[in-house]
């Protein structure tokens, strides 16, 4: 049998083949009826039993060693955003205002050719795997229901990875961190209520649009005076609405905004911060408010021994000279995160960036291109991860 770069390499134009068609044929959170049948098909065309990864849509594949060992899990989100494309490739999404703008074809590809790449090694692979191929990410929904379906058990996954391409890297690199990697993530919304007046006689009722004013700058103060300096945390205000007419004090005034955090005791911390801040600030205006969180998914905090065995696959498949050391989290979100809270795993990246200006561009731009030399780069880092988990020979990867 070749090694597992050659069998690769082999293979890179079929699952390049593959991610083009599911870059042509995008679908949202939840929407992701063609894109599971499309998984479903390859997984059974290696040998792989398939099962349902969710409530609507979602693959997870178990593929069976042949030798005991431990369970681990290999990850890959399949939803596409609700942005227009912009990039002008000749397989770019027939679908009008939805595109693969984020990668996800690419990190559904990627795992594809690593599951393509173990079943042909099943005969020395030792103790299971599987690939899970999770709707809605972009939502931070998709990771629940892959959770809630019982598909980490039976048997019960021990370690789970993942992969995320990065324009910031150049193709052919993969990127780890050790600490937090990406931010949790949760949004609020804050209602000020008042009795409402005429714009002409504001001495005869509170005025929740300047307590919602000073709200706005008040929240700032919760990173750079609450917030320790050497740990990142983001408040943002997205959304301010109130009133109707230019001359009308309204009844009320709405905030929505979006809280990250690298850290769960800051996560805790901020949003106390936020509920204090909006009762009080609206107290000395002679308002009242409501504070409302929509939980998002928590910090994504790797397990330092599994980013561990991601840097040995790398190093010994790709060369230690294509592994590199991220140097700060992302303040970006990822509900791979939340398997994180039920079973150890760890998250990396894949790069996607090289000479063209456009492939440096951030992600969910619509003009954004990717290098698909990701998928070669990502199916065989998590090929030869599982191997080093599982117990399985590495020495038959070379």
């Amino acid at each position: 049998m070749s090694s597992l770069m050659d069998r690769a390499k082999e293979l890179e134009e079929k699952f390049i083949t593959i991610r083009r068609i599911l870059h042509e044929n995008p679908e949202t959170a939840f929407e992701e009826v063609e894109t599971s049948r499309l998984i479903e098909r390859e997984l059974r065309s290696c040998g792989i039993d398939c099962q349902p990864g969710g409530d609507k849509t979602g693959v997870v594949g178990v593929l069976n060693g042949a030798y005991p060992g431990k369970t681990a899990a290999v990850r890959a989100d399949i939803d596409a955003l609700p942005v227009q494309e912009q990039t002008g490739l000749p397989f770019a999404s027939r679908r009008d205002g939805i595109c693969h703008a984020c990668g996800h074809d690419l990190h559904t590809a990627a795992v594809l050719a690593a599951a393509r790449l173990l079943s042909e090694r099943r005969d020395r692979l030792h103790g299971t795997v599987k690939f899970i191929f999770q709707p809605a990410e972009e939502q931070l929904a998709g990771a629940r229901t892959i959770l809630k379906s019982g598909c980490l058990e039976q048997p019960r996954v021990e370690a789970i990875f993942g992969l995320h391409t990065w324009p910031e890297l150049s193709a052919g690199e993969i990127g780890v961190r050790k600490g937090a990697m990406m931010a949790g993530s949760d949004r609020f919304r804050i209602r000020i209520h008042a009795a409402g007046g005429h714009g002409a006689h504001p001495h005869k009722t509170a005025d929740p649009v300047v307590a919602a004013a000073y709200l706005v700058t008040q929240l700032q103060t919760i990173v750079s005076r609450e917030q320790k300096p050497t740990e990142p945390a983001v408040v943002t205000v997205g959304k301010l609405a109130a009133g109707t007419a230019a001359n009308t004090i309204p009844t009320e005034a709405v905030l929505e905004g979006t809280m990250r955090t690298v850290s769960n005791e800051a996560r805790r911390r901020i949003r106390d911060s936020i509920r204090r801040m909006a009762t009080l600030t609206a107290q000395s205006l002679n308002t009242s408010a409501d504070t409302e969180f929509t939980e998002g998914c928590p910090p994504l905090i790797p397990s330092e021994e599994l980013t561990g065995l991601v840097e040995e696959s790398a190093a010994r498949l790709l060369g230690g000279e294509h592994v590199r050391e991220l140097d700060s989290p992302s303040m970006g979100s990822e509900d791979f995160a939340c398997y994180l809270q039920t079973v150890p795993g760890t998250f990396f990246r894949v790069g996607t960036g090289d000479e063209r200006p456009e492939s440096r561009l951030s992600l969910h731009s619509p003009r954004l291109v990717f290098n698909e030399q990701a998928i070669l780069t990502g199916a065989v880092t998590l090929c030869g991860a599982t191997c080093l988990y599982t117990g399985s020979e590495f020495g038959a990867l070379l």
